[in-house]
């Protein structure tokens, strides 16, 4: 059984109510519900904090136990060297997340601190671009 994690950054648990033409109407949590019973040979945990040192501790904690990491840092993609830095001394792959086309975005969304260090990318598929995350790690 691969056992995956989803992290998400900040503003990700307004999921379904915040800015729904950019992000969707669904929670996290009815997605996940959703998407679950697809991989029943996955153990897929997640986790979400708005704070960063929260995620950099997650990403020590399952960075070394986890076969795979789904990230989506959110706005910390643009800003967090600590993120990029954790993600480069742990040993478990990380598919880097969003939901929107951050290239479509305001400029300061085309950087990532995340991309350097990532196993690959995936945006721009709404939720299915977590969903195209698991799969890569299948």
């Amino acid at each position: 059984m691969k056992k995956l994690i989803i992290i998400n950054g900040p503003n990700l648990n307004l999921l379904g109510k915040r800015e729904p033409s950019i992000y969707g109407s669904l929670t996290f949590t009815e997605f996940l519900s959703e998407i679950k019973p697809k991989y029943p040979k996955v153990q897929l945990d997640y986790y979400q904090s708005n704070i960063e040192g929260e995620l950099i501790n997650k990403l020590h904690e399952v960075g070394f136990s986890y076969d795979g990491i789904i990230l989506n840092a959110g706005a910390y993609t643009h800003t967090s060297i600590g993120i990029g830095d954790a993600i480069k001394g742990i040993e478990t792959p990380v598919v880097e997340v969003h939901i929107s086309n951050t290239f479509g975005r305001e400029e300061f969304r085309h950087q990532s601190y995340i991309s350097p260090n990532a196993k690959g990318v995936i945006l721009g598929f709404g939720l299915q671009s977590y969903e195209l995350a698991i799969q890569s790690f299948l």
